[in-house]
């Protein structure tokens, strides 16, 4: 229905000798694996020998795993930026699918990928998982509503906490239809530097950063006048600029009581601290976010 196939064979081209199969159909054939969810070329060789599936997708037969490799391998570096500008085509597409929309919202993560072996651009850095393995430690920015993967950022395993972070909102508004008129941010505290604030605010944009947590900033948490939105969650706000900042920032903080049985959060607790006010000297506040609006 969408007409993919015939809409990979007029934007792409990549001149080969002794083609079995057309460009359109290797790309299919690469393609095909991901939505089934095979994460790995090799584990795809099954499908070889699946012929409910050669018939559904019009393949003569399912590439071998050492043809595809060699297909990415040997690809020129003006294919890549063909298959680029092919993706954020059929992005600014189907975004609009089935109904027409005004407001996007990007969600920016990063993640981390081990690998095994020596694969090029992979270095030993934060791995929860698997300490002291290599790895890539990508950024990456999906679209909320649709869960559409907007763009990504790949980095080495070690690379500092916001490189490469303006290079992907630059690339991510790049790809933004024109006919969208709102635009919304959220990201994690890996991207909460300075530089990222700056591209950030050079748009119309709304965003919120979840906040690093250090320990100047910790010490203005308690002294804040909080005001109760429900019978559960406190929340406060205020202006701060760190050192590095090129100008202060509104803070938004949220926090509630913890009952007896709950198990100690994954941001920390304000201790005793002006509990005094609700009359109850024995559960400790704990702080349920953290963020720039």
């Amino acid at each position: 229905m969408l007409q993919f196939r015939d809409f990979l064979a007029r934007h792409l081209a990549y001149p080969r000798r002794n083609c079995r199969y057309t460009l359109s159909q290797m790309m299919l054939a690469l393609i095909y694996p991901i939505v089934l969810g095979l994460d790995r070329i090799e584990t795809a060789s099954f499908l070889r020998s699946n012929g409910t599936l050669q018939y559904l997708t019009g393949l003569p037969s399912f590439p071998d795993p050492q043809t595809l490799r060699r297909f990415l391998l040997q690809a020129p570096p003006r294919f890549w930026e063909q298959l680029h500008r092919v993706n954020d085509r059929l992005l600014q597409t189907l975004i609009h699918l089935p109904d027409h929309r005004s407001r996007l919202i990007f969600d920016l993560d990063s993640t981390v990928v081990t690998v095994f072996g020596h694969q090029d651009g992979a270095e030993v850095g934060y791995n929860p998982r698997y300490r002291g393995k290599r790895s890539y430690n990508p950024l990456l920015c999906m679209e909320a509503n649709s869960s559409y993967l907007w763009d990504a950022e790949l980095r080495a395993g070690n690379a500092s906490t916001w490189d490469g972070s303006t290079e992907l909102l630059q690339t991510c508004f790049a790809n933004v239809p024109p006919d969208i008129r709102e635009l919304r941010v959220r990201a994690d505290a890996g991207f909460g530097g300075n530089p990222v604030f700056d591209a950030l605010e050079s748009r119309p944009i709304e965003y919120a950063v979840v906040a690093r947590m250090t320990s100047g900033l910790q010490r203005l948490l308690p002294g804040l006048r909080y005001t109760q939105v429900n019978r559960d969650w406190e929340i406060a706000d205020f202006e701060h600029r760190p050192h590095s900042w090129s100008r202060a920032r509104r803070f938004v903080v949220a926090r509630r009581f913890l009952s007896a049985d709950e198990k100690q959060p994954t941001l920390f607790t304000l201790g005793a601290l002006h509990l005094s006010r609700l009359g109850d000297q024995s559960r400790p506040y704990a702080s349920g976010g953290l963020a720039f609006l």
